[in-house]
């Protein structure tokens, strides 16, 4: 059976289509459509009419790509922007409306809560996941413990676009200060991977990493465009990612940063897995 996951985020859209087994998952194919629904958010305080059609018009594409992979079970969510339109509510039932498929808003706290869907989050005790999206930043760590998640109102459009707050930060300083130090940091999101790839790098030192951010934020938005092939949407926010990166890598004393392809979508996808194939449910 093929199932597939739509992740609406602040930055772009991305679905992901998997094949599974009872016993098995295998990511097949993956989409992105860069709408930026953050600009709207951040600056105007809600989603425009014009902008959710474009967001309807991209899920039936992906919809009709569902259909001819016989596809019929998939999971919709939204993330950030979503989550602080003014007209959330709203927002979500127009969409709905209009693809007849249910449309879920998750939380900052639920975001991260699925990180621990990722093949190695129960693997190694000193080490942090963290996923930087254009809206808001998640963190997934475990120990002895147990698992600790955050959420941050920091990301990488809200801080381009100036709307990120002095007291988030503060917050963010604060716990950040009660969890170091973490020797590995493993980024989640589309800019930490675009800028290790740049640099043909699958890890780098923190002490490399600040050298590199310094070298790669004085070139301007059109000369990363050309000389690394990124998107356009990919190449004015990165160096407010990495700046978040390079943040929090200092306040946690980390060692090495690395990424993963992972995201949100993964995430949907291998929960909606467990869901389908789960033994332990009865209905009786």
């Amino acid at each position: 059976m093929k199932i597939a996951s739509i992740d609406i985020g602040t930055n772009a859209i991305k679905s992901k289509i998997f094949k599974t087994t009872p016993t098995s998952i295998e990511f097949i194919e993956g989409m992105r459509s860069p709408i930026r629904l953050g600009s709207e958010v951040f600056n105007e305080g809600k989603l425009s009419q014009e902008k959710l059609d474009q967001v309807i018009s991209t899920i039936k594409s992906y919809e009709s790509i569902f259909q001819k992979n016989k596809i019929d079970r998939y999971e919709i969510v939204a993330t950030s922007a979503f989550r602080d339109t003014s007209n959330s509510e709203d927002a979500r039932r127009y969409v709905e409306t209009a693809i007849n498929h249910p449309l879920r808003v998750i939380s900052g706290l639920e975001e991260a809560q699925l990180i621990r869907f990722h093949p190695k989050s129960n693997t190694g005790k000193n080490k942090i996941f963290v996923d930087l999206g254009g809206g808001s930043t998640e963190f997934f760590l475990r120990d002895s413990k147990g698992i600790e998640i955050r959420s941050f109102q920091l990301g990488a459009v809200r801080n381009m676009l100036s709307k990120d707050k002095k007291e988030e930060w503060i917050r963010l300083e604060k716990w950040l200060e009660t969890i170091k130090p973490r020797k590995k940091l493993i980024g989640i999101g589309g800019n930490i991977r675009s800028f290790l790839q740049a640099h043909d790098k699958k890890e780098l030192s923190v002490k490399e990493l600040n050298k590199k951010i310094k070298e790669f934020s004085r070139l301007s938005t059109q000369e990363k465009i050309f000389k690394y092939e990124f998107s356009p949407d990919r190449a004015d926010v990165i160096d407010h990612a990495l700046h978040i990166f390079k943040f929090i890598s200092e306040h946690l004393m980390v060692e090495t940063i690395t990424s993963t392809r992972w995201g949100v979508s993964d995430s949907i996808g291998v929960k909606l897995f467990h869901e389908i194939y789960s033994n332990k449910i009865n209905i009786s």
